[in-house]
């Protein structure tokens, strides 16, 4: 069989010799019909395996049908352009001619044998670079040579495999992917995508962190003795299940196989030190349900107020924490609203806090620095301490000016701190925390040299002053309730935390700003 595939519109598949020199055959198993391999899929064995697998991959297959944002997905994934890319549970084809038009070579896998013929039959007479194979992707005998693929596409498979399956395959795809290759994955969380009624459902509908959890814990060496892993491109919620169900509950996850190095960066910082899942959950108790940003609700309504929302319009929140803001927004001015943060932990939260809520908002694990989004794109930006993260703010301010539509506004609340050379304590503290403050006249000044006008730079420092004590106070009033559900280590953290916080406050070093403008 060539590289390209055996002529238009069949495909040998019957033990080839190699695809480029990879192995994608099933060892061991003869030709079927057509020159088409015909492993069987399971009967047994596993959590999602047998008839009731079948049944529910159909009727998720008729779902995928109705969904008409096909290349808002395929816009996830990196340049497949001439690239070698495994699609797994690759259907009927809805993908699969698709990443034909522009991949070197399509390796579509899928195991009900009805399904992978009729992705034949669609798209083999139209693209000679597809292989199609009807394979259990559990199966030890499918063979596919280490280091061999470049992109990985993975659409609503994972939650038929039981956890296990789930651990060892991600384990195989790993040593399949190239150094720099990347694994796509979408999958149905928490319940099914569709209202469709089925007589058998053994689907694992799982909660994202799952799937983050095995991906961020897996590792592979090469023959050299090299290790790797799984480093987060990105991970959201599928915009057109939000726009038009209002459901969040399709996420996908893109990832990139990289060399294990010592520098884990700054999103591994926030996930295993600030904001590690409990230091998530405790703010949460402080700051108040949904919450975890300075004052909660009470504070988001004011600033939110400021913004003269109408209903449809487009809201991009920088640093969304764990969603409240974003729910508060949607629910009560019929806006839509995406929310990006760097940290997993953070979106993790905001994904499972979406279910159920039925409003317009989706979120995303972003890097505010590095993202892209088309001019003219949103009616509102609006962040909320988040940008002391940020060290280069000036770029930053010049694309939002560029992503906001005119007469857009920004509204951004931030640490600052007063003008001059801070103490050797507070630069200690700025040091510690990776931060980059300025007084609050110069950060007004910067989003001026971004373009915007009309901007607003107030000094809230005494408005974060009464909400750090009432916070302070309302944490000691309830110590036992805290204790029921943290550690007093948590307790000694968050106390002495907020202390810390006023004591510099209060001294005048540390600052609260409120920015506005307008383009």
């Amino acid at each position: 069989m060539s590289e390209q595939g055996a002529g238009q519109g069949t495909k040998e598949q019957s033990v080839p010799d190699t695809v480029g020199s990879r192995e994608i055959s099933l060892s061991g198993q003869g030709a079927g019909q057509g020159s088409k391999e015909e492993s069987v899929p399971r009967e047994s064995g596993g959590q999602g395996a047998g008839q009731g697998s079948k049944e529910e991959r159909l009727a998720e297959l008729e779902e995928l049908e109705l969904e008409t944002d096909h290349q808002g997905v395929l816009a996830i994934l990196p340049s497949y352009e001439g690239k070698t890319v495994l699609e797994l549970g690759a259907g009927i084809g809805r993908f699969t001619g698709e990443l034909a038009k522009e991949a070197g070579h399509v390796i579509a896998l899928d195991f009900i044998d009805s399904v992978i013929k009729k992705n034949e039959e669609i798209n083999g007479h139209i693209h000679s670079n597809i292989t199609f194979m009807c394979a259990d992707v559990t199966s030890p005998e499918l063979k596919i040579e280490d280091n061999s693929i470049d992109i990985v596409f993975s659409n609503w498979l994972l939650m038929y495999l039981n956890d296990e399956e789930v651990e060892k395959l991600i384990g195989r795809i790993v040593k399949w992917l190239k150094p720099g290759g990347h694994i796509f994955i979408r999958e149905s969380c928490f319940h099914q995508s569709g209202d469709s009624k089925r007589k058998v459902n053994p689907t694992h509908y799982r909660e994202p962190r799952f799937y983050t959890k095995v991906f961020k814990e897996c590792h592979s060496y090469d023959q050299e003795g090299n290790s790797f892993e799984l480093s987060l491109v990105t991970s959201k919620c599928i915009g057109a299940y939000v726009k038009s169900k209002k459901n969040q509950n399709q996420i996908c996850w893109l990832w990139e196989k990289v060399k294990c190095t010592e520098d884990k960066g700054f999103q591994r910082f926030l996930d295993n030190v600030q904001y590690k899942s409990t230091g998530i959950l405790r703010y949460e108790r402080v700051f108040g349900e949904g919450y975890v940003s300075t004052g909660g609700f009470e504070t988001t309504k004011e600033f939110v107020d400021k913004l003269d929302l109408k209903a449809g319009q487009k809201v991009l929140d920088v640093g969304c924490g764990i969603g409240g803001g974003d729910f508060y927004m949607a629910e009560t001015y019929d806006v839509h609203v995406l929310g990006i943060d760097l940290s997993i932990n953070m979106v993790s939260f905001a994904i499972e806090r979406a279910i159920g809520r039925s409003c317009s908002v989706e979120f995303e694990v972003a890097d505010c620095t590095t993202k892209e989004y088309p001019e003219n794109t949103f009616d509102v930006i609006y962040s909320r301490d988040t940008i002391l993260h940020i060290q280069d703010k000036p770029a930053l301010f010049r694309n939002f000016f560029k992503w906001l539509k005119p007469g857009g506004k920004v509204l951004i609340s931030d640490y600052c701190r007063s003008p001059g050379t801070p103490s050797e304590e507070f630069a200690a503290y700025i040091k510690q925390r990776g931060y980059d403050l300025h007084d609050v006249k110069t950060y007004g000044k910067m989003l001026e040299d971004a373009g915007f006008h009309d901007v607003i730079a107030e000094d809230r420092t005494d408005q974060f002053l009464r909400v750090l004590e009432r916070e302070l106070g309302e944490t000691e009033k309830n110590k036992e309730a805290f204790l029921a559900d943290f550690s007093q280590e948590d307790y000694d953290d968050i106390v002495n935390g907020w202390s810390a916080k006023l004591k510099r406050s209060s001294a005048g070093e540390q600052k609260w700003g409120l920015f506005i403008a307008t383009k």
